[in-house]
C-alpha cells in the first residue's frame, strides 16, 4: 500500500458506498479499530520516513481497503503520534467524530506490545474477552494494530503501542461500557472494520455483552427489562438487586436465544404492559415497525375470558395501551393481565422448545404508575428466587 506525502480531501468514508434501508439510502463509515489500526501504521511509517504524512491506507478485516486522512501528526525520533477521526457513516453513535490517536515508539527488541492509553477503557470484570487489567481493545482490532505495524517496521524490529482517545472517558458515559465492567473510556472495536448504517446487529451485541458478563460473574437467572422504566421498577418496586437486571430493548427473541447458549435457567420478563403485550401474541422484536397488535392481544384474550362485547369495542377505539388498562379495570377485568402474562410464558416456551435446557420463564406486567398489572405466578414467588 502506497501512502501518499500530502492530504486529498473528501477520502475518508465516501468510497465505502451506501446501503439501503427502509427506502433510503445511507452511507456507511467505519469503526473505532479501524481508526486505531490506521492511527498506528502511519505513526509507524512516519518514524521509519522521518516525513510527516496526511493519508494512509489499511485493509479491513471484511477486505475493504480504506484511504484515511491523518490529524495532528507528530514525530520526535523513534517515536510517533497520529489521530484518525472516527465516521460511522449515517450510524451515528457515541463515537463518531472523535479522535482516536497512536503513539508507537520503535525499539530493537524484536516484539510490540500494545496498550490502551487516556480515554480508552480497561476490564475490570470477566465476560467480554478479555483479561481483567487489560485495556478494552478487542481481539480483532488487537490483531489488525499489530499486523499493520509489523508489516511496516518488519521481523527484527519492535514497537510500544499506545491507542488512547482523550474524549473517550466523557464519551463512554453514552455507552454500555460501565455495565459491561470497562471503566475510564470507550472500547476499541469491530470485527469487519467497517460500519453498517441502520443496522441492529451492534447494538444487539452489545446487550449480548452484558448478558455474557452476567454469566461469567455467576448469575444463572436474570431479568429482562425493555428499558429504564423496566430498571426502575425491578429495583424500587420488587428491591431486587440490578446487578440481575439486563436491557433486552426491542430484541426479545434474540436475548432468549442467548440466555440458552449461555445456559442460564431463570429468566423473568419484566416489562409495561403496551411492550410485553405483543409477546402473548408471538411478536419476539416489539419495535412498531416490525409488528404491533397490542390492542388486539389484549382484546382476544378479553374475548376468550367471556368480556362484554362493549368493553372489547371500547379497548378497540383506545389509542393507547395504558387509556385500554384504565378501562379494564373500571369494567372489573383486571385478571385479563395475568392471562397475558401466562401467555407470554407460554409462547417463550413454545419458542424454545428445541432447547434441551430451555430456562424456567415467568413475566411480570406493571402499569405507567408502577403498579403490578399481572403476572404468570405470585410476584413474592418469583421474587424470592432472587434475594
Amino acid at each position: 500500500m502506497n501512502e501518499t506525502l500530502k492530504e486529498t480531501p473528501h477520502t475518508q468514508a465516501e468510497s465505502l458506498g451506501t446501503v439501503w434501508h427502509r427506502g433510503k439510502q445511507y452511507r456507511k463509515g467505519y469503526t473505532t479499530g479501524s481508526c486505531a489500526t490506521a492511527a498506528a501504521r502511519v505513526a509507524a511509517l512516519m518514524i521509519l520516513r522521518q516525513q510527516i504524512i496526511h493519508q494512509v491506507s489499511i485493509v479491513t478485516p471484511s477486505g475493504v481497503t480504506l484511504a484515511l486522512n491523518v490529524e495532528q501528526p507528530l514525530i520526535e525520533g523513534q517515536q510517533a503520534v497520529a489521530a484518525i477521526r472516527k465516521d460511522g457513516g449515517d450510524d451515528v453513535d457515541a463515537t463518531h467524530g472523535m479522535l482516536i490517536f497512536a503513539r508507537v515508539s520503535l525499539n530493537d527488541s524484536g516484539i510490540i506490545t500494545l496498550d490502551g492509553g487516556e480515554g480508552v477503557g480497561r476490564v475490570t470484570q470477566v465476560g467480554i474477552g478479555l483479561p481483567i487489567g487489560w485495556a478494552a481493545i478487542n481481539k480483532t482490532p488487537r490483531h489488525t494494530i499489530e499486523e499493520a505495524v509489523r508489516e511496516v517496521i518488519g521481523l527484527q524490529r519492535g514497537a510500544d503501542i499506545v491507542i488512547f482517545a482523550p474524549e473517550g472517558e466523557e464519551r463512554a458515559k453514552k455507552t454500555y461500557n460501565d455495565r459491561l465492567g470497562i471503566k475510564g473510556g470507550i472500547s476499541i472495536i469491530g470485527t469487519t472494520g467497517i460500519v453498517m448504517p441502520m443496522s441492529e446487529e451492534s447494538w444487539k451485541r452489545s446487550l449480548a455483552l452484558e448478558l455474557e458478563a452476567k454469566r461469567a460473574s455467576g448469575l444463572d437467572r436474570i431479568i429482562f427489562v425493555p428499558g429504564n422504566h423496566g430498571e426502575r421498577f425491578v429495583s424500587q418496586q420488587l428491591g431486587i438487586d440490578g446487578n440481575y437486571v439486563v436491557t433486552m430493548s426491542n430484541f426479545v427473541g434474540y436475548m432468549l436465544q442467548e440466555a440458552v447458549r449461555l445456559q442460564f435457567s431463570h429468566v423473568v420478563l419484566v416489562g409495561h404492559v403496551g411492550k410485553l403485550v405483543k409477546i402473548a401474541a408471538g411478536i419476539f422484536h416489539t419495535h412498531s415497525h416490525i409488528a404491533d397488535g397490542r390492542m388486539e392481544t389484549l382484546i382476544a384474550n378479553l374475548a376468550v375470558m367471556g368480556a362484554p362485547f362493549e368493553l372489547i369495542q371500547a379497548v378497540d377505539h383506545c389509542d393507547t395501551t395504558e387509556a385500554a388498562i384504565e378501562l379494564i379495570a373500571e369494567r372489573g377485568w383486571q385478571a385479563v393481565h395475568q392471562q397475558i402474562a401466562q401467555k407470554i410464558c407460554g409462547r417463550v416456551d413454545q419458542m424454545l422448545r428445541f432447547s434441551s435446557g430451555r430456562p424456567q420463564c415467568d413475566a411480570i406486567l406493571f402499569s405507567f404508575d408502577n403498579q403490578v398489572l399481572g403476572c404468570n405466578r405470585p410476584v413474592d414467588e418469583i421474587v424470592e428466587g432472587f434475594r
